[in-house]
């Protein structure tokens, strides 16, 4: 059966950032594909609920309330799975994000931070988890990174989130040659996504419907197109691809959040 090969049975699988949004939703997904997942992000209530989740499909959660900002809190999370559950099988590089603002205000920390949060935390956790992944009878895994359009395609405002995100797609197929032929790296380019990231403009009936016109598929993207593509890239379905970026974006060729930033002009 064809739908067998999406399943992980057994797995455990790291996701950061899980506490809401994308990472919940690819917590879950995995679980419901059998995995037993350790789950991480700032706010211990938000894991507690989807850890409830995930034990309601029968799989085993380990929640790790941890700042995701810090390197080394991101790289202890592989340690912590295998510790909990012998075996380190896929790793989901959820966190990330950045805020935007025009290019005179993104100044030089700004950008650097962004790449630390988006980039660095990414390669953190993959540096730490492969060894273990390595180990056991059946050594090998997958990584799945979760990038952005925006990481491909150019708008006003987004210069410090784009550039992390292009940069974490980049990373995505160089670290694929390193790690082949036993650990797949592929990553998921998103569009607009229903989570608490677009909270500020959810109330906005204009601003939503400007951003379902301007996707090709017409509406904005569920949690649910993305944790599929997880599930996809994280199985056995997946495995002839590496290096590669599915862009889960509705279709989109250009931003279709507009930030109406003006153009430049004497100071």
């Amino acid at each position: 059966m064809i739908l067998d090969r999406f399943k992980v049975d057994g797995q455990v699988a790291v996701i950061t950032g899980a506490g809401r949004g994308i990472g919940a939703g690819s917590a879950v997904a995995l679980a419901e594909a059998g995995a037993d997942v350790v789950i991480s992000a700032r706010h211990s209530s938000q894991l507690a609920e989807v850890a409830e989740q995930v034990r309601a499909v029968g799989r085993r959660a380990l929640v790790v309330k941890a700042d995701l900002s810090d390197l080394e809190q991101t790289a202890a999370l592989a340690q912590a799975a295998y510790d909990e559950f012998g075996r380190l099988d896929i790793v989901v590089n959820n966190v990330g994000g950045t805020m935007p603002l025009p290019f005179l205000d993104t100044d030089e920390d700004f950008l650097i931070d962004a790449f630390r949060f988006n980039v660095a935390t990414a390669h953190a956790l993959t540096r730490a988890a492969v060894p273990l992944m390595l180990t056991g009878d059946n050594p090998g895994g997958s990584i799945v990174n979760i990038s952005s359009v925006i990481g491909r395609v150019s708008g006003r405002g987004y210069v410090a989130y784009g550039t992390a995100k292009a940069a974490l797609t980049h990373w995505t197929r160089l670290v694929s040659k390193d790690l082949a032929p036993l650990i797949r790296v592929n990553a998921i380019g998103t569009g607009s996504i229903m989570t608490s990231a677009l909270d500020y403009v959810a109330s906005d009936e204009a601003v939503m419907t400007e951003l379902a016109e301007k996707t090709t598929m017409q509406r904005v993207g569920a949690v649910e197109d993305i944790s599929a593509a997880v599930v996809y890239l994280a199985s056995p379905a997946g495995s002839f691809l590496t290096g590669k970026v599915i862009e889960a974006d509705g279709g989109l060729d250009i931003p279709n959040l507009d930030f109406k930033l003006p153009d430049l002009g004497p100071r």
